[in-house]
């Protein structure tokens, strides 16, 4: 595809070969709609790792394109409250995040890693 490697979805194309998708057979009564933990609004954001842990999901994104973007982190999950964190995941000083209708909003500079501490509602 001509043009940059941003246009030709290059970070995209290299998970798919990597990490390809499995599938296992289900029934329609055990999947009865497509059904997604997370979604981000920007092409040029990766969401690297969700781990859960009782209670608590660690969510780690990163800015791949070399750009300074604002993206939106949505999630079916029940989260009650979005936490920016460490790489050892400790909540970082005054970064509670709100939780708005479109998502929780994640600014980004280049190449900028972000960790996110979702507690959820029991």
């Amino acid at each position: 595809v001509p043009g940059s490697f941003q246009e030709a979805g290059v970070i995209q194309c290299a998970y798919n070969l990597n990490f390809p998708l499995h599938v296992l057979p289900a029934s329609s009564a055990q999947c009865p709609e497509a059904w997604s933990a997370f979604s981000v609004s920007s092409p040029a954001i990766v969401l690297e790792t969700a781990e859960h842990r009782p209670g608590v999901v660690v969510v780690r994104l990163y800015e791949a394109h070399g750009s300074t973007t604002v993206a939106w982190l949505r999630t079916s999950l029940p989260v009650q409250e979005a936490t920016l964190c460490d790489l050892l995941e400790r909540p970082v000083a005054r970064s509670c995040l709100p939780l708005e209708q479109q998502g929780i909003r994640l600014s980004f500079t280049p190449f900028r890693v972000l960790s996110l501490l979702l507690v959820l509602r029991r």
